[in-house]
């Protein structure tokens, strides 16, 4: 036996050597668009830009022209300019929606073939709440399986709690499945942060999920999870939580689920979860029981018939150390499904409605031209990148040139 085991290890370098000198790239990888709605979505696809996903296409949707020149992404998307005028949805979500299908036949381009489509916004917002629905039936007609990634309000955000409840209805209706970040846990973990490096915290953990699932699928792995194990899982529909945690302990086993399953991000139920999906990131030191300990004791709580994928990837930067991300969907979870009722959901939309009715306005009739000069809005370089409105095209069709739809494309 000792002798095929040593067979075993010196065949294995040997082929690990092969796959790191050829090149694959690009055959039959599966299409991955990240696409931000809103402020926070932006926030969370430009730190995505930035730290690099590898296999994915970044897209940055807003109303606010301001905020999204500030943006890196593939694509900018500045939708509803006949509408807001540039300067965002005012917290509406309806003016949101309504911006962003004006925009759909560029959404649909942008989008394209893609497999898989992830959606970030913040919940409770204008843009993003009324955009990450409309962007996400898009890309189901189109065929991609979508996976919304969400935040929501703080619990004293008493407005926007409730345009969160209604946009995450939406949004259930229209997404694969939809992984739920609840801003209330920053004060458990983050309590004595200063508000804006609280809320990169959450920036950090949805774009460190993100880039764990895609590359996931699109990098290498010693037990190796596809496009095909991600789609069994997240077309199951339905609320997902994710679960991350890290130790360098030596008993990687239980502390780094114990790590994990003491700082979710949602409340939740885990009674008659419909599946989960594990994966392991771990140093050359990590053995296979070790991997399958880890992926078993973070899936106990699951029912026994759950659909349980696991995977895990060996990185000469983990030595000593162990990663697991786990989604588990299907959950169920009094934020999402609404604490609030129809009755009170009404009454606060009426008193919104009394307060904005006094403010209300339609910058369609005093917008400029599409094909009106651009203004200077000064055009910066990062590294070779364009991240100013130096280029735009007016979208698919005369509508959306009418609507004054600005796309920047980012040449990498």
């Amino acid at each position: 036996m000792q002798d095929i085991v040593n067979e075993a290890l010196e065949r294995d370098e040997q082929e690990q050597k092969q796959l790191s000198d050829s090149d694959v790239d690009g055959f039959g990888d599966p299409r991955i668009v990240i696409v931000g709605c809103g402020g926070a979505g932006n926030n969370t696809v430009n730190r995505l830009y930035n730290i690099g996903v590898e296999g994915a296409d970044t897209v940055a949707i807003n109303t606010d022209k301001q905020h999204l020149k500030m943006i890196e992404a593939d694509t900018k998307i500045l939708v509803g300019k006949s509408l807001t005028n540039g300067l965002g949805a005012g917290g509406d979500p309806s003016m949101g929606e309504r911006a962003t299908e004006m925009a759909q036949g560029t959404i649909k381009e942008v989008l394209g073939d893609a497999d898989l489509v992830f959606v970030t916004a913040g919940m409770g917002g204008g843009t993003g709440t009324g955009a990450a629905p409309v962007v996400s039936k898009i890309a189901k007609e189109q065929g991609a399986i979508v996976v919304g990634m969400v935040s929501t309000p703080f619990n004293v955000e008493r407005a926007r709690t409730v345009k969160a409840e209604e946009g995450l209805e939406k949004l259930r209706n229209e997404a694969d499945s939809i992984i739920v970040l609840d801003n209330n846990r920053l004060l458990d973990y983050v309590p004595n942060l200063p508000i804006g490096k609280a809320f990169s915290v959450m920036d950090q953990i949805i774009a460190e999920t993100v880039k764990g699932i895609s590359e996931t699928i699109t990098q290498p792995s010693l037990i190796n999870l596809d496009y095909a194990d991600m789609t069994s899982i997240m077309n199951q529909g339905g609320v997902a939580v994710m679960l991350v945690g890290e130790t360098q302990d030596k008993n990687k086993t239980e502390e780094v689920v114990k790590d994990a399953m003491n700082h979710p991000l949602l409340d939740v139920d885990y009674r008659g979860a419909s599946g989960g999906l594990v994966h392991i990131t771990g140093g050359p030191d990590l053995t296979l029981k070790e991997a399958e300990g880890i992926a078993q004791n973070i899936t106990e709580r699951l029912e026994a018939d759950a659909n349980v994928i696991w995977g895990a990837r060996i990185q000469e930067e983990y030595k000593g150390k162990v990663r697991v991300m786990a989604i588990m969907t299907g959950v169920q979870s009094a934020q999402v499904l609404g604490p609030t009722t129809q009755k009170q959901a009404n009454k606060s939309r009426e008193a919104i409605q009394e307060v904005g009715d006094d403010t209300s306005f339609d910058a369609s009739d005093n917008v400029e031209s599409f094909d009106s000069p651009a203004p200077n809005s000064g055009s910066q370089s990062s590294g070779g990148r364009t991240t100013g409105y130096s280029e735009t095209d007016g979208g698919q069709d005369q509508r959306e040139k009418n609507n004054g739809l600005d796309v920047i494309r980012t040449n990498k």
